[in-house]
């Protein structure tokens, strides 16, 4: 379209308004309000440990942190007890379309869910391709064998389809991703 003084405007693709002020760790976290709420599983997101070494008091009642330090890495960013079953899983967005970075998954993590595994813990990843507004859940056995077998330094959206579970979004809870872990157990 031509404006006055030969100002034009550009045609806009459309934006898909989904997601928007929200991130996986906001819908993760209201998934799991809900099922603690309902009596269904107690999963938290777990603190990242750190040593407060400076400290400014505003008022008696009232203090800023100045300064602290990360204690040791952390593990994973979620854990607690479903279905009698221990859960532990790691949360990650990306922006690519095509594939998911392994290096968004640091040595100690993978580390961590091969332990959760080996000792009978349901580990998991949830990953979320936030452009094509699409969140799996991959076992830690799939994706395990997945870094063991493989020399990419990426997992395919394709690997997600084809190994992984397409979480149901929904308004309670946001994220439906202990019915994957339901239909597992039950396979078990």
């Amino acid at each position: 379209m031509n404006y006055p003084l030969g100002i034009k405007k550009e045609k806009h693709q459309l934006i898909n308004y989904s997601h928007r002020g929200m991130t996986l760790e906001d819908d993760i976290n209201e998934s799991n309000l809900y099922y603690r709420e309902h009596d269904i599983a107690y999963i938290y997101k777990k603190p990242t440990p750190i040593k407060v070494t400076k400290v400014h008091f505003n008022n008696q009642k009232q203090a800023t942190i100045k300064e602290a330090f990360f204690l040791e890495p952390s593990t994973t960013d979620y854990n607690g007890i479903y279905q009698g079953k221990y859960i532990d899983f790691e949360a990650k967005e990306t922006k690519n379309k095509t594939s998911f970075p392994l290096a968004n998954i640091h040595p100690h993590q993978i580390k961590h869910l091969e332990n959760i595994t080996r000792h009978g813990g349901i580990g998991f990843l949830i990953v979320r391709f936030s452009l094509n507004n699409l969140t799996f859940l991959l076992t830690a056995e799939d994706f395990l064998n997945y870094i063991k077998k493989e020399k990419r330094k990426s997992i395919s959206l394709t690997y997600f389809q084809e190994k992984g579970y397409l979480i149901e979004e929904a308004l309670s809870p946001r994220l439906k991703y202990l019915d994957i872990i339901k239909r597992i157990l039950e396979v078990s």
